[in-house]
């Protein structure tokens, strides 16, 4: 009785033991082989905050769907690309970006500088003809150190069609206002007339300067390209010792909560066991 218990202690002690071992040499290894976050992930992105800021579009010839029709269509976009670099040579650096905007005859559209020495940013807005914006793209990459880049491209072809439709139909709404006010009538009425006409007219305002955006004149697409000064840390080694240390607490912790489950999931399955051992004395499992 005595030999088999011990026997059985020995055999749970090496299953629990080996449990942890394998436990401990899993979160040792995920030390090693885990890819540590990009750095330049703590350069948060500055034009996310920033509102109001000018809208680039540019457009594309797209043949018509139908093979009878010569005609083509023309698809407004939308064309962006957010560049975030890290720097070491901040004022020579931002002086490359520009001498290169003024190479592509590019336009800076809103600049934005800020920081104390050491520690500088430049944010600029850069309208970029459609031509030009994939050699640009890739001539202000050589520029410092690229921590993120991102194109997007988004459709606004229905957009531009809905501006030209409400455009159409402001100015339907108004001329049967002037018409209106032409007839004449009670003093009142003119006044409330002439109200909605300058309504009417301000809201035609805001529309031309929407799709004046749109216009062939001003196709543009967008870099918006945020430079931040700082030399490149060199990596931190991590010693194996802290790597253990961190292995054991973790796994410590985790074979803790994985003991008190199991305590917990026996306790259960033992009451269940109790529970139905009495109902069978009761006789509420026989069977007729």
């Amino acid at each position: 009785m005595n030999a088999s218990f011990k026997a059985r202690f020995i055999r749970l002690s090496i299953w629990a033991a080996g449990i942890f071992v394998v436990m401990c040499c899993f979160r040792l290894l995920y030390g090693y082989v885990a890819t540590a976050p990009e750095s330049g992930s703590v350069f948060s992105d500055y034009f996310d905050g920033i509102t109001d800021l000018r809208k680039n579009y540019a457009s594309e010839k797209q043949q018509a769907s139908n093979p009878s029709a010569f005609a083509a269509t023309s698809q407004k976009y939308e064309k962006t690309a957010s560049l975030r670099t890290q720097i070491a040579k901040f004022d020579d650096d931002s002086r490359l970006v520009k001498q290169q905007v003024t190479a592509f005859n590019a336009i800076i559209q809103y600049e934005q500088a800020m920081g104390l020495k050491g520690k500088r940013q430049l944010h600029l807005l850069i309208g970029v003809a459609p031509a030009a914006f994939d050699s640009f793209y890739l001539a202000v990459q050589q520029i410092g150190r690229l921590k993120a880049s991102v194109i997007t491209k988004v459709d606004k072809t229905n957009e531009y069609k809905q501006l030209n439709a409400k455009k159409v139909s402001l100015e339907k709404i108004l001329g049967s206002l002037n018409e209106l006010r032409s007839h004449g009538g009670d003093l009142s009425d003119l006044v409330t007339l002439h109200d909605k006409i300058l309504e009417i007219e301000n809201r035609m305002q805001e529309l031309g300067v929407e799709l004046g955006n749109f216009d062939e004149e001003n196709e543009f697409c967008t870099v918006k390209l945020s430079l931040y000064e700082g030399a490149e840390a060199a990596p931190q080694s991590i010693s194996f010792i802290h790597r253990l240390k961190v292995a054991l607490q973790w796994t410590i912790l985790w074979y803790m909560y994985l003991g008190i489950g199991v305590v917990l999931a026996s306790l259960a399955i033992l009451l269940i066991l109790l529970i139905a051992g009495r109902l069978k004395k009761m006789d509420l499992f026989k069977t007729e």
